[in-house]
C-alpha cells in the first residue's frame, strides 16, 4: 500500500488530520520498516508502549493493529513524543523519539513531516526493555461491597474480605 493511501486511512481512523496525527503516523512507519512490520497485528505480534496518549497514537493503531484490548498498546503518561515498538516474531525493538526541531510556520513543518525520511524526523534508540509479557486472562471475582464483578489481580483484601480498587481506596 503506498504512502498515502496509508495516512488517508489514519486519518479516516481518527477523525481528521493533524499535526499529532501526522508524529504517530511517522513513527509507525518507522517502525514498520526498522522492524520488518508488514501488516497489522491480529493479536499480539508487534507492541507499541507509547509515552503519550496523544492524537499520534491513533496512527500507531490504525497501521499496526496495536490496541489496548489486544494488550499491544501500552499508554504511559509521560508527555514525550516518544514511541517503544516490539516485533515478538523476529525479535527486533527500537524505541522513537520525536527530534526537536524549529520551523518557520505550520506548512513548513507539515511539509516536512510529509516528506522527510523517518530518521531525520526522530532519533532512533535501543528499546530500553523487553516487551511486556502476552496478555493474559484473569478469573473474576465479585467484590463484597459493591458486588461487581472485578479480575483477580486488581482485588484487594481487607479484614478477609475482597474488594475491588475502587471499593479499597474508599475504605470499604
Amino acid at each position: 500500500m503506498d504512502k498515502e493511501l496509508l495516512y488517508k486511512k489514519c486519518v479516516s481512523f481518527h477523525g481528521h488530520e493533524c499535526g499529532g496525527l501526522l508524529i504517530g503516523f511517522r513513527a509507525a512507519l518507522l517502525a514498520m520498516e526498522l522492524l520488518d512490520i508488514t501488516a497489522p497485528a491480529k493479536d499480539e505480534e508487534t507492541v507499541c508502549i507509547a509515552e503519550n496518549d496523544a492524537c499520534g497514537v491513533d496512527a500507531v493503531q490504525a497501521l499496526l493493529g496495536c490496541t489496548a484490548g489486544k494488550g499491544n498498546l501500552i499508554i504511559e503518561r509521560r508527555g514525550k513524543q516518544a514511541f517503544t515498538f516490539f516485533n515478538r516474531i523476529n525479535g527486533r525493538s527500537c524505541r522513537l523519539v520525536l527530534k526537536e526541531r524549529a520551523f518557520a510556520s505550520r506548512e513548513e513543518k507539515k511539509n516536512f513531516m510529509r516528506t522527510a525520511a523517518g530518521k531525520e524526523i526522530f532519533d532512533v534508540q535501543e528499546a530500553a526493555a523487553t516487551p511486556p509479557p502476552q496478555a493474559e486472562i484473569y478469573r473474576s471475582q465479585k467484590c463484597a461491597a459493591c458486588q461487581e464483578m472485578t479480575a483477580e489481580p486488581w482485588l484487594r483484601v481487607r479484614n478477609g474480605r475482597l474488594l475491588c480498587i475502587s471499593c479499597f481506596e474508599k475504605g470499604l
